[in-house]
């Protein structure tokens, strides 16, 4: 009875199964957070993006010390460089699982951290506050690539 109720007959009949949906799904997302971390840390390394993120790293009780000691440039830099850190842990899943965990968790903190922006930057447009939204949808991704990893992490250990 149970196994009855819980097949769909028009997915059993056109014969979709979960486990194909859940494999390109977690590559999206898992390779769509690296693309997203590279192309983002990339720009960091600009002067017009070390411009764009300066209010919001500024008034950060997370971030704001980066200014005492280096440069608008030299933080934004830093914050590219962990960016592209983080993606590169993100991608060697299927060989290092155990440090891909390590870049979901710290990944994970970053989105966080970047969502707090919108309750410390004073004066943050609506345009901007969107923009930091997508950060929410980020997060879950990045928890979710966690779990992914400590799957793998199990099911080497059995």
């Amino acid at each position: 009875m149970l196994g009855t109720l819980s097949r769909s007959p028009a997915a059993y009949r056109f014969g979709l199964r979960a486990r194909p949906f859940e494999l390109v799904s977690g590559a999206i997302l898992r390779y769509g957070l690296v693309l997203f971390l590279v192309l983002f840390g990339i720009a960091k390394f600009t002067e017009a993006e070390a411009l764009t993120i300066e209010p919001w790293v500024a008034h950060s009780p997370f971030l704001g010390w980066l200014y005492s000691l280096t440069s608008v440039q030299g933080a934004s830099n830093l914050v590219g460089v962990i960016e592209l850190t983080l993606a590169a842990l993100l991608a060697v899943r299927p060989w290092w699982p155990g440090v891909s965990v390590i870049g979901s968790l710290g990944a994970t903190v970053m989105f966080l951290i970047t969502l707090s922006f919108l309750f410390t930057t004073p004066g943050l447009s609506p345009e901007w506050s969107g923009f930091l939204m997508k950060d929410v949808l980020l997060a879950g991704a990045a928890i979710w690539t966690a779990g992914d990893a400590l799957r793998a992490l199990e099911r080497r250990a059995a």
